[in-house]
């Protein structure tokens, strides 16, 4: 059976916290930060998966910048499944960019050179998350996954994505909810 759902809002700035039945290896256990919901589609950054080999170091040498060794060894992201080649950037102010996108009063994505360059500086945003790749779904499917009981959603909190360790943001996201993640199930039910 195929759910219809029209959503007649956006959840820009919101989590979206993939249940346990999550089948997808790609968003097992994940948060994903929203960045922009039209009816055109979605796109977000998932926040709590960091590269296992490589950090932001590794991105600025691909790119031919100088960069300070006080950030050549921050984790890498990996925003999601797609345009796994591009880097895009979550991060508080300042929001002047080439190519910033502003979601909510204190924070944009941005995905254009200059700000990588002054990343590579020690410069620019004082909180942020550098990511390859990205989330996306196409027109209703979001709204389809949620309806299907894959995912719950939450006001974001800039606490969890730019200071709570990596390993513990989908525990911290889904107790935003009052909800223990260890009571969580794979059982689906519709109200």
């Amino acid at each position: 059976m195929t759910h219809q759902y029209e959503y007649d809002g956006s959840l820009n700035g919101q989590f979206l916290i993939a249940m346990p039945s999550m089948a997808d290896p790609n968003f097992h256990q994940t948060v994903t930060f929203l960045c922009q919901h039209t009816p055109e589609g979605a796109v977000g950054l998932v926040i709590n998966r960091v590269h296992p080999d490589l950090t932001m170091g590794a991105v600025f040498k691909e790119l031919n910048l100088m960069s300070v060794p006080e950030v050549e060894s921050l984790p890498l992201h990996l925003g999601g499944p797609v345009h796994m080649e591009q880097i895009f950037v979550l991060h508080g102010p300042p929001f002047g960019w080439q190519a910033c996108h502003q979601v909510t009063s204190s924070v944009a994505l941005t995905n254009s050179k200059d700000l990588v360059e002054t990343l590579a500086q020690g410069k620019g945003p004082e909180s942020f998350i550098l990511t390859l790749g990205c989330a996306g779904w196409g027109p209703g499917q979001l709204e389809s996954e949620i309806m299907a009981n894959t995912w719950l959603t939450c006001p974001a909190s800039e606490t969890i994505f730019f200071e709570t360790p990596v390993e513990e943001r989908w525990e911290q996201a889904t107790r935003t909810l009052g909800i223990d993640p260890t009571r969580l199930t794979n059982i689906a039910g519709h109200a």
